[in-house]
């Protein structure tokens, strides 16, 4: 390990710069188990994530509702991509410039309707990730 005063100049904003960004986008830490794996886990069905659902009573009905504002978020994509393709292509060439903004809108929408700012979202699907991977491994 480096001692901190034989670092750059450079080096030292870097490693500030990285950990102030690591504790606003926690993710990393969290999902970092579940991505890269050397054997990835099987395919869950709707069943199977209700079965989670329905038995875990904390983070079951944080899931579902983070589920149900995915395909509203979806839903906006795909109405976004509709009704704005014509000025994307118009002004950028971009069509996909619609489906992200509808995603994005979509997005929005479904955080205030479910009110998942006051969910914990990302410590619901970790669970139900460490769910599924005991299960498979019965």
């Amino acid at each position: 390990m480096e001692d901190s005063s034989s670092k750059s100049f450079l080096r030292k904003q870097w490693d500030e710069y990285k950990e102030f960004w690591a504790d606003r986008f926690p993710f990393t830490n969290v999902y970092s188990r579940y991505i890269g794996r050397e054997q990835s886990l099987p395919s869950w069905s709707e069943s199977d994530v209700n079965e989670f659902i329905a038995s875990d009573p904390v983070h079951g009905p944080t899931l579902k509702t983070a589920r149900e504002a995915a395909s509203i978020a979806l839903y906006g994509s795909a109405i976004g991509a509709i009704t704005t393709a014509g000025f994307a292509w118009k002004y950028s060439k971009s069509l996909h410039g619609g489906a992200v903004f509808g995603w994005t809108f979509g997005q929005e929408i479904a955080n205030h309707a479910y009110q998942l700012y006051r969910l914990d979202t990302m410590a619901a699907q970790a669970k139900f990730m460490d769910w599924w991977e005991n299960k498979c491994r019965r």
